[in-house]
Order: structure tokens, then sequence, then C-alpha cells
């Protein structure tokens, strides 16, 4: 395989690795945790999810998925080149 497809990889994980770190920071916290300890504990839990958390859980699940498919990507990668 071609290295273009190794350095398309690797940036498409740069991107996508921050970007699920950015997606995880903006959850609101459950309860406990380190959350609490900065003062989100102490906001009241209304009855549900709102609209835009669902949202939310829903485009970090995908980035999720997009990050561990080019982490198996790599390494796949890696073990075809080395042969």
């Amino acid at each position: 395989m071609p290295i273009a497809f190794a350095y398309t990889l690797i940036v498409i994980l740069l991107i996508t690795s921050g970007l699920l770190t950015l997606l995880i920071l903006l959850h609101r916290g459950k309860g406990g945790g380190l959350s609490s300890m900065f003062g989100g504990g102490v906001s009241s839990n209304l009855a549900g999810s709102s609209v835009a958390e669902k949202n939310l859980d829903r485009y970090t699940v995908l980035v999720g998925i997009i990050w561990f498919a080019c982490i198996v990507g790599l390494g796949l990668w890696l073990k075809l080149a080395v042969k």
C-alpha cells in the first residue's frame, strides 16, 4: 500500500483525537467524580436529557468509531508494510 494512505490515516487520527477530546469535555457531568469537585454537582438534574445532549452523544460515538477505525487501519497497514 502507498505511504500516502498512512499519512491520510494519521491526519484523520489527529483531527478525530482533538475532536473527541473536545466532545468529551463538552458533556455534562453525571454527578460524582471530578466534575462535582469544581461545582458541577451543584446543578439539579432535569427529568431527561436534552436534545443537545443526545446529539452530543451521537457525535461523540461517531467520532469515536472513526478514531477506532483509523487505529485499526494504521495497525493493518503497519502489519502489511513490514512484510
